[in-house]
């Protein structure tokens, strides 16, 4: 008989994704070991293992987790029946929140999942796959001649292009607030460089980037 689970056992298997998360942004995947996970958690070996099975299934459960954290975001803002533009433009920013409060989680997702097992990244690339093409449906929604068109799938991943990778680039203690960075992504996505707002800092800082510059992976 398996042995059931503690009252605690979803919040510290939260508290051990997010060390996770953390490890494998700050660290890389490969060179974190199960001893330094066990380590930033306080937990022994043991008693991470009762948690996952090894740094493999840890990587998925990080994964596949976010994925469908996005995933449950599209589904809530679809349910708000909103105007074709406001629900787009309400994707927008509710993504770049979620974004701004797992930069680890979603550095993890951009950049480990090669990592993965064919199985767990099967099931993590078509988590992807659908939000895009949740995505896509809500741009041909705004321009109903797209809709089922290679060309609104195009702009989706444009549009992901512009939101995705801000965790290379935007500070938490910049002068931009990812909250504003949306409002931008939004402007721009919908009317072009002159339909930009109030691009005075947020936030008073001296710079909005990393001081160096960033090369972006290869797609």
């Amino acid at each position: 008989m398996a042995r059931p689970r503690s009252a605690g056992y979803d919040d510290h298997r939260e508290q051990i994704l997010a060390a996770a998360a953390r490890l494998f942004a700050t660290s890389g995947y490969p060179a974190t070991t199960m001893n330094d996970v066990a380590s930033a958690c306080g937990l022994s070996k043991a008693t991470l293992y009762h948690y996952v099975r090894d740094k493999h299934d840890l990587l998925a459960q990080v994964s596949r987790t976010h994925v469908q954290r996005l995933e449950a975001l599209v589904a809530e803002v679809l349910r708000q029946e909103e105007a074709p533009r406001e629900r787009l433009a309400a994707l927008i920013h509710c993504f770049m929140a979620a974004y701004a409060d797992a930069q680890h989680e979603h550095r993890v997702l951009t950049e480990d999942v090669k990592f993965l097992q064919p199985g767990p990244q099967g099931e993590v690339l078509d988590g992807q796959r659908r939000v895009v093409a949740a995505f896509a449906q809500a741009i041909a929604a705004v321009r109903p001649e797209l809709a089922g068109k290679p060309m609104a799938g195009a702009l989706a991943m444009l549009l992901f292009g512009m939101m995705n990778w801000t965790f290379t680039w935007l500070r938490a203690a910049g002068p931009l607030s990812h909250e504003a960075v949306a409002r931008m992504v939004s402007e721009l996505f919908f009317g072009g460089l002159p339909a930009v707002q109030g691009l005075q800092p947020t936030r008073p800082h001296a710079s909005a980037v990393a001081p160096t510059p960033v090369t972006m992976p290869p797609h």
